[in-house]
């Protein structure tokens, strides 16, 4: 009996199950419009910018860029970090060993060439390289200033050698003499001028004129050698 009356309730069960109407179906997915959106990633916050900071520097912080006998002793030069844009659009810290005597007018100079997001690729003293050797600084497009060397193919001190002159951008703004030999090895693409990648100078940039009407001599304006990185205060 309790068996019969098992299969019948089972039998009833199977019946109103297949009797029972079949579930809704799923509603759409809203449209893309409705959806809530998730927030797109953000780019790393760009650092604060910082005040310029001037310390002196010592033979060991100079390394292959100085010796005895050079012209001015580390006494005379500092050490100046700055501020600066990169070609990667982004603010960048970077120093010049410079002439104590020319600090105030390097500051200045480089805060208009930031002023103006002028982009400059890497910043870091030639003592970096090897030997302190200009033509690894200039492949790099490493601006730098002092470095005790001469003026290629002179018995005579550069302005470099007492931290009064800067090259910007060395690689893509390259030196050029009068027999067609240029500086660093790797810039010839750059001696086109009609060319205007940034980071590059020409005659009536403001980059340029930041420097020339605050007395610096620029060597895109000599008549030879052409030294377009190049900037001097006598």
């Amino acid at each position: 009996m309790r068996v019969a009356i098992l299969a019948a309730t089972a039998a009833l069960t199977m019946t109103l199950v297949q009797c029972a109407p079949p579930p809704p179906p799923a509603p759409p997915p809203p449209p893309e419009s409705s959806r809530p959106s998730m927030p797109a990633p953000q780019p790393p916050a760009a650092p604060p910018p910082q005040p310029p900071r001037v310390s002196p520097v010592t033979a060991a912080d100079l390394g292959a860029t100085w010796r005895p006998g050079c012209p001015v002793g580390p006494d005379a030069l500092r050490r100046v970090e700055l501020d600066h844009w990169g070609l990667d659009g982004r603010r960048h810290r970077g120093e010049l060993i410079v002439s104590a005597e020319v600090v105030d007018a390097v500051i200045d100079v480089f805060s208009q060439l930031s002023a103006l997001r002028f982009p400059i690729e890497k910043m870091q003293g030639a003592d970096r390289y090897p030997g302190g050797e200009d033509e690894l600084s200039m492949r790099d497009n490493n601006t730098s200033a002092f470095n005790c060397r001469g003026i290629p193919g002179s018995d005579s001190w550069s302005l470099h050698a007492y931290g009064r002159a800067v090259d910007i951008n060395p690689r893509i703004n390259p030196y050029l003499d009068s027999r067609g030999h240029f500086e660093p090895a790797n810039s010839g693409p750059w001696l086109d001028r009609t060319r205007t990648d940034p980071g590059m100078f020409h005659d009536g940039d403001p980059a340029v004129a930041a420097f020339t009407e605050r007395g610096w001599r620029w060597g895109g304006n000599w008549r030879t050698p052409l030294d377009y990185q190049h900037f001097e205060l006598r």
